[in-house]
């Protein structure tokens, strides 16, 4: 099975979660929750600018 990553926050996904959304280009977008989501599509933010991701980031490393 496939692991994806999600297309805002650059988490992993596990299989069988998050939610595949397909813009009308063709172009697919992976979500790990419904908080990437709104943020990317609904709100239009930029991951780079947002505090949270940041944080999650520098933890990681």
């Amino acid at each position: 099975m496939e692991k994806y990553r999600c297309s805002f926050c650059r988490e992993d996904i596990e299989p069988g979660t998050g939610k595949m959304f397909v813009k009308k280009d063709g172009s697919v977008l992976q979500f790990c929750s419904r908080k990437c989501e709104k943020n990317m599509l609904e709100l239009k933010r930029s991951p780079r600018k947002v505090n949270w991701i940041r944080k999650k980031q520098k933890i990681e490393k």
